[in-house]
């Protein structure tokens, strides 16, 4: 690359090093002067400043601060409030793609940004809450149940990542994390807010089966709906407003109840639906995207 020195004031490009254009014109003057040995006129251009979008950065942000606040407080002993954190990660993954669509101000560094987020807030941190609450009750087999799901959730992203404009976007290919960290979390609020006996000893392996599942589902090739589908900037039935507002209802009366079992059923849709689908002779994977459709960049991973 083209370098600027301004003690000599010479463009130097590799090894090779030129005179400046204004140095040249002077030099011109002089009888003795040859332009073939002083190579061809170089102009230094400075290189252009790139930046980044604050407002969907900003929001992908957030979701990592709950993810490592979660991540704070399991730590200290606060797991109900590790568990609030990662539903609050959730929303925030949520609404960085959104803003980004609405805004138009997708990026590739964005995507990246985004990704490495949810590897901390729905991958590490769900692991280790549910390893320092329960898991490490069971010794070898808990800490194997946290790696499996943290890999799992690795190998989510990046699949996620590589298959962006081949999948049809309609739905995920496997459990998304946020959704497998939703149940994790979920099942940790619930005992805890409902002052459940976790020093039983199925208790522990229950923590285990859910861990493994939530890990296993996010690799596989279940169709798990996306609700991309759904865009907020056009009109809706007005049905589908009256459904948001029993839902804030459901929610509101015991949230841990309402959450856990929400995720508990998105959980399990995607087996359904990959059976409905084998019973009626169609693919049971994620169907491919047709060329030139929406890539189905942002949250949700």
């Amino acid at each position: 690359m083209g370098a600027f020195n301004r003690r000599n004031k010479r463009v130097s490009i590799g090894n090779v090093t030129h005179l400046r254009p204004f140095r040249r014109n002077q030099l011109r003057n002089d009888p003795g002067y040859d332009e073939a040995e002083e190579g061809p006129d170089i102009e230094y251009v400075r290189p252009r400043r790139r930046g980044i979008y604050l407002l969907p950065n900003a929001f992908t942000t957030a979701a990592l601060f709950a993810g490592f606040y979660a991540i704070v407080a399991a730590m200290n002993g606060h797991f109900d409030s590790a568990a609030i954190a990662i539903f609050a990660a959730m929303v925030l993954d949520g609404m960085d793609g959104r803003v980004a669509r609405i805004t138009n101000t997708q990026s590739a560094f964005g995507e990246q940004y985004d990704s490495l987020s949810d590897m901390t807030s729905f991958g590490v941190a769900p692991a280790l809450v549910m390893y320092t609450w329960i898991l490490r009750d069971l010794g070898k087999w808990g800490w194997i149940a946290a790696f499996v799901y943290c890999t799992c959730a690795a190998l989510r992203l990046a699949r996620f990542n590589a298959n962006i404009g081949v999948v049809d976007k309609r739905f995920f290919q496997g459990l998304p994390s946020p959704a497998a960290a939703a149940l994790v979390a979920g099942f940790v609020w619930l005992v805890i807010d409902n002052k459940l006996p976790v020093r039983e000893l199925w208790m522990p392996w229950v923590a285990f089966a859910i861990t493994l599942y939530a890990g296993l589902s996010m690799v596989s090739n279940a169709p798990f709906y996306s609700g991309k589908a759904l865009d907020v900037r056009y009109r809706v039935p007005f049905g589908m407003m009256v459904l948001v507002l029993v839902l804030f209802v459901v929610v509101s009366t015991d949230p841990p109840v309402a959450l856990f079992g929400l995720f508990v059923a998105y959980a399990v849709s995607g087996y359904l639906l990959w059976a409905w689908r084998a019973l009626h002779g169609e693919p049971g994977g994620v169907r491919k995207a047709r060329a030139g459709g929406p890539d189905g960049l942002g949250g949700g991973n």
